[in-house]
């Protein structure tokens, strides 16, 4: 049978043999297990209220940053592409137009990973063999317009249809979780669950973190002007985002700088903080200070810590101004993982109950860094590529680096970092994929016999997710 070449099924198997042979074996016995997605910024509303996509422009274009950056980047305007604006100016509303624009600037993504994931999505979803473009553009928008108001297209019936076990969202401090409430009610709760992340309250550099600060302390009942009242202000929240499953923290921060300051230190920052009149090095050390406070709690509470460090966020200020943020303008930087880190593991390194992620947008770290660390540390574990290394060479370069100094069951297996629901199974296929490819390799050069390749993929694919997660 000939298939097109996006839908190989070689795809991203090694080219040689005998590892490809060997990752051809190895493959189907993961293909199917179930998917676990510990950490991602899908809408809990789709889950919740389960109705139908709009269009396809809504389920493929509006909420992926991944091509919209890319869009952007030859000079497509986020207006033609029916992005919201903050100021109520009009846009774009006719999703199918805004399909049409983007279908005829597809060829922008060959080589990208966003093209692997929507073109497995438009063929496991809709059936799709056609490569998007201009011409094939209103034929492909039908073909999924038709599908969307079908039962089998519901957002749950996605999550059984791609055996998605569990599924995280990611909400901030103050948020009340009404779509949580609503699946709590209805039972569904449990396979979608909560993720607590509470920059909102802990970056001082945010616009409008007085207000929100002061927010947090009415929520909470706490007195947050004292260093003891704002930690147990987060306990509080911790607890109430544990009732509605959360099982991990995450903490989106520029560094991995963390600290360990006298009482008596961390009380006057948080006094020049409450002033509003403080620098940005007070900013700075306050966020690392919570790292290290995060950290105790988690001690407490057994959430496991995911440390996201190495974005500079929304670069644009004019397009977060008109929009908002998360819209494609974040940029890799530098992380002295080793450095940043010493303080919160000196104090809470050989805690039994500390675990934490590790995911870095700096590939350097990996060999020289984050590998030695966690191959250390019984509290730490390597996170999977993230953002723009999420892509079959990403994965690659991941276990080529970290494998040989961390082992296999130092990693935290897989998880997909999005907000586009169909990428979740595309996301995880090729990580599937690149797993057997690199464990083909490895037993092709006589490095590991077949029966522990075998072994160490189902675990990458699936079980060390649910162990680096504490999920039952």
């Amino acid at each position: 049978m000939t298939h097109p070449a996006h839908l190989h099924p070689d795809r991203l198997f090694p080219a040689s043999e005998p590892a490809r042979s060997v990752a051809r074996e190895l493959y189907p016995a993961v293909r199917d297990l179930p998917i676990v997605s510990p950490h991602g910024h899908t809408d809990p509303a789709w889950f919740a209220g389960n109705a139908r996509f709009s269009t396809p422009t809504a389920l493929f274009l509006t909420p992926d940053h991944y091509v919209l950056r890319m869009l952007r980047s030859r000079g497509l305007s986020y207006d033609a592409l029916g992005i919201p604006r903050k100021d109520g100016k009009s846009i774009e509303t006719d999703g199918r137009a805004a399909w049409r624009l983007f279908a005829s600037n597809y060829h922008l993504f060959a080589g990208t990973p966003s093209k692997t994931w929507i073109d497995h999505s438009l063929h496991a979803v809709f059936g799709i063999t056609e490569e998007l473009s201009a011409a094939t553009a209103d034929s492909i928008y039908d073909a999924i317009d038709s599908q969307l108001g079908t039962p089998e297209l519901l957002p749950r019936a996605i999550l059984d249809r791609f055996n998605v076990e569990v599924i995280t969202t990611t909400e901030f401090a103050l948020d009340r979780l009404p779509h949580h409430h609503s699946m709590e009610a209805d039972g569904y709760l449990g396979r979608v669950r909560t993720t607590y992340r509470p920059d909102d309250v802990t970056n001082p550099e945010r616009a409008g973190w007085i207000d929100r600060i002061r927010e947090f302390a009415e929520l909470t009942g706490e007195n947050i002007s004292t260093w003891n009242g704002l930690l147990n202000a987060h306990r509080r929240r911790r607890e109430f985002f544990r009732r509605f499953g959360a099982v991990a923290t995450d903490h989106g921060v520029p560094t991995a700088q963390t600290a360990d300051l006298a009482p008596i230190e961390k009380q006057a920052l948080l006094d020049r903080l409450l002033t509003g009149q403080y620098s940005n090095e007070d900013a700075d050390l306050f966020r690392a200070q919570m790292m290290t406070e995060m950290a105790g709690l988690a001690v407490e509470d057994g959430l496991v810590m995911q440390l996201h460090a190495g974005a500079r966020r929304n670069t644009d200020p004019s397009l977060l101004a008109e929009r908002g943020a998360d819209l494609g303008a974040d940029i890799p930087s530098r992380v002295n993982y080793v450095d940043g880190l010493q303080p919160l593991l000196a104090r809470f390194g050989n805690e039994p109950n500390l675990r934490l992620i590790m995911f870095t947008l700096d590939e350097t770290n990996y060999a020289r860094e984050l590998a030695p660390m966690a191959g250390f540390w019984p509290s730490l574990l390597i996170g999977p590529p993230w953002w723009f290394h999420d892509s079959p060479q990403g994965i690659r370069r991941y276990l080529d680096q970290v494998v040989e100094t961390a082992g296999f069951y130092n990693l935290a297996g897989f998880n997909d970092d999005t907000r586009a629901l169909l990428s979740i199974p595309a996301r995880h296929d090729v990580w599937r994929r690149e797993v057997c490819g690199f464990l083909g390799r490895w037993v092709g050069e006589n490095r590991l016999s077949k029966s522990s390749a075998e072994e160490i993929a189902r675990h990458l694919s699936y079980q060390a997710a649910k162990d680096a997660y504490r999920i039952a």
